[in-house]
């Protein structure tokens, strides 16, 4: 499992491809559940030029940690990649990648999704973004994908 806090650019593929290279788990695994999150240039219905991303260096990577093993706790999986960037960034670039690898896929949608979506609410990590007229801190993270019940007649396979 990796755990890294990044202050310059990465391509999410290419550290899916070389982590996968890397890890004995990864490669031999059934199912492999990837999340790529972007800055997107837009919020609370204005435009986004820019937005600087702070941490806590030494906390943010030892709760982004706890998260990833109250996790495993849950969800038996068997590997995790987890970058997440600061510093500078600019819309469509690429902020957080969460990969679990798993024996089978339920468990790792499951496990990437309780990362992600804690690592959203419990890490240490501000955002400032800058505005046509100005910068403002963001108060708020957007609130995560709550799935709804598939219909009956969809449940055909």
């Amino acid at each position: 499992m990796r755990i890294e806090v990044r202050t310059g650019a990465f391509d999410p593929l290419a550290e899916l491809s070389r982590y996968r290279e890397e890890s004995t788990a990864a490669e031999r695994l059934g199912a492999t559940a990837i999340f790529i999150g972007t800055m997107r240039d837009y919020n609370e219905g204005q435009p986004v030029r820019k937005m600087m991303l702070e941490h806590y260096p030494g906390m943010t990577e030892r709760q982004l940690q706890c998260i990833v093993d109250e996790a495993r706790a849950r969800w038996p999986f068997d590997d995790a990649l987890v970058i997440h960037r600061v510093g500078d960034l600019f819309p469509a670039d690429p902020i957080v990648l969460v990969a679990v690898w798993s024996s089978h896929r339920g468990t790792a949608f499951d496990a990437c999704r309780q990362i992600l979506e804690e690592l959203k609410h419990r890490a240490p990590f501000w955002k400032k973004e800058t505005l046509e007229q100005g910068a403002r801190w963001v108060e708020t993270n957007s609130d995560g994908y709550t799935p709804r019940p598939i219909p009956p007649t969809s449940r055909t396979r």
